[in-house]
């Protein structure tokens, strides 16, 4: 997937009503990208991301793009917020672990089917608009935190767990804070050929491994691969 770059003098061609932009977002993005479960859908439909997006890109809520969030962070796509949301099946007893709360959409979409969330922000600055996005919206079953969630958080046992960034190597040291029959979603691989994989925990020692589609995301912090050089 490839990164526009935007500024935001350029939303002023994307400006119109919202319930119109949210119909047109859902019908002409998200269910062309195989997005299909009607209670993703709705809840699409029904949590207004225009709130997490930035006051100065508030024109591009809804379009087939990655906002800038600052400190060289990005929201992610509403495709691609959608297509995790629909591989995870988060059901109503379940907890989630978010590592990389950005915007807090998708975290606020998951808290709306799990029974609580976790989420992990590094930057401080992010972590606290989040804050007050998830208390304005009353959702009282996330808990964002602030720190490196890069090799798990904690010594908790979770049903699901995600990484909004990108890594270089599968996370094994978060796969082993899977319940047995949970899930995780990390993007995988080096830039600009990377896979979003749905690994599930089948045993104490067995996982299973699928590639659900391609996308390039942006490396989560503190996670960039070293330089490689060439002799």
């Amino acid at each position: 997937m490839n990164t526009t770059s935007i500024t935001p003098s350029a939303t002023a061609r994307f400006n119109m009503p919202s319930e119109t932009a949210r119909f047109n977002m859902i019908e002409q993005q998200i269910r062309t990208w195989e997005v299909l479960d009607p209670k993703v859908l709705d809840l699409l439909n029904e949590i207004p991301r225009e709130n997490f997006v930035p006051d100065a890109y508030k024109g591009l809520a809804f379009a087939d793009l990655e906002i800038p969030l600052g400190n060289n962070q990005l929201m992610l796509s509403p495709k691609v917020e959608g297509r995790i949301l629909q591989a995870l099946e988060i059901k109503p007893h379940e907890t989630v672990l978010e590592i990389g709360t950005g915007s807090g959409y998708l975290t606020a979409l998951m808290a709306a089917f799990a029974k609580s969330v976790t989420t992990v922000e590094i930057d401080l600055v992010i972590a606290a608009r989040a804050n007050v996005i998830f208390n304005d919206l009353k959702f009282n079953n996330i808990d964002c935190v602030s720190g490196n969630g890069a090799n798990g958080w904690g010594t908790d046992q979770y049903d699901v767990i995600v990484f909004t960034g990108g890594l270089e190597v599968e996370p094994d040291a978060a796969k082993q804070q899977l319940n047995i029959g949970g899930r995780l979603f990390a993007v995988v691989g080096e830039a600009p050929a990377m896979q979003a994989k749905l690994i599930r925990r089948i045993s104490e020692t067995g996982f299973k491994t699928d590639v659900i589609f391609e996308t390039s995301l942006p490396y989560l912090a503190l996670c960039t691969p070293a330089e490689k050089f060439e002799f």
